[in-house]
């Protein structure tokens, strides 16, 4: 039976800028690596999830896992990889990952590189596994392999000082579907730690976005203040994270507990 795989976050991205609901599109952070929790995520009436595995415990058995999870709902899932590696970006494609974010990218040669690691021969150098694989549901999917790369989108980060003076080239590598900007390892690259809100950084972030757009291309950033979040909406962010699972059960918490008393 032939079965039709979802649209990508480059075509739900593009149909969200030109459908009814106006602003960026809107996610969060998926960072427990529990199906579960992402399946409560998925409910929430976020446009996209990012499944992390850079910073969280999450393995390709756990990402599989949350993939199935958030597969029932109206929701676009984004796998965050955690390194350029060409390997493991195969190993998560193939588990039917459809959106990929690379960190870390700071030039547009790494670009062109990411962009061969999702690509078959011979316009890249994908293993070829799709009939043993998620990815094309087991050769159940008509012409995978012809038209992989209608199904597989690519998001590259930027969160260095040089990778925000390549911005305008790596946005412009084809096959790059959008280029997402985090102000956290920008502002520790800058020399500002932790303050991902100083003047500077946020300068940085606007140059980014300019170069972005200047490509023709989306540009995304992370924005956990929703007063920044805004702003950066404003500026022209076309996707937006705005908060973590993790992150909100830690304040939850923590506000039940100061509720009675406790601190």
């Amino acid at each position: 039976m032939p079965i039709r795989l979802t649209p990508t976050f480059r075509d739900a991205l593009a149909a969200h800028a030109t459908g009814p609901t106006s602003g960026p599109f809107l996610g969060m952070w998926v960072c427990t690596a529990s199906p579960l929790v992402a399946e409560i995520c998925a409910g929430s009436g976020l446009d996209w999830l990012l499944i992390d595995m850079e910073h969280s415990p999450s393995s390709l058995d756990s990402v599989l896992a949350q993939l199935q999870a958030v597969a029932a709902y109206p929701v676009t899932p984004v796998v965050r990889v955690p390194t350029d590696d060409v390997v493991t970006i195969k190993q998560v494609l193939d588990l039917g990952a459809q959106n990929l974010l690379v960190p870390m990218v700071s030039s547009a040669e790494q670009a062109r590189a990411v962009v061969e690691a999702v690509r078959y021969p011979p316009r890249g150098r994908r293993g070829v596994g799709s009939a043993i694989a998620r990815s094309a549901r087991w050769n159940r999917v008509e012409g995978y392999l012809e038209h992989a790369d209608e199904h597989v989108s690519v998001l590259v980060q930027i969160e260095t000082a040089e990778g925000v003076a390549a911005a305008e080239a790596i946005a412009a590598v084809d096959g790059v579907d959008g280029v997402f900007v985090g102000p956290s390892d920008l502002a520790a690259s800058m020399g500002l730690l932790g303050q991902q809100s100083h003047p500077d950084v946020v300068a940085a972030v606007h140059r980014a976005f300019d170069a972005v757009r200047a490509a023709g291309k989306p540009v995304g950033v992370n924005a956990f203040d929703p007063d920044l979040a805004r702003a950066y909406a404003d500026a022209g962010a076309s996707f937006v994270l705005l908060g973590a699972d993790v992150t909100l059960l830690a304040r939850g918490s923590e506000d039940l507990a100061a509720r009675f008393g406790r601190t």
